[in-house]
């Protein structure tokens, strides 16, 4: 399992970062933090866009998002 941590990085970093670790894996399960809305929204669109599913839940500000293909 890969997890992306992309806390406190400003856009477009994690959707990048969430991109290269869709890409590294293939396949499996990724966890990604992060910690503003519109990171959610874009790392979200960035795993919709390669065929990931995306299921999200939310801690104490940070958003986890674990994708699975």
């Amino acid at each position: 399992m890969i997890t992306v941590d992309a806390r406190g990085r400003s856009c477009p970093e994690p959707a990048l970062l969430t991109r290269n670790a869709l890409r590294q894996a293939g396949r499996g399960e990724i966890h990604v933090l992060v910690d503003t809305e519109t990171a959610r929204d874009n790392c979200i669109r960035v795993a919709g866009r390669e065929g990931w599913q995306v299921q999200v839940l939310e801690e104490e500000g940070t958003y986890h998002l674990v994708l699975t293909k």
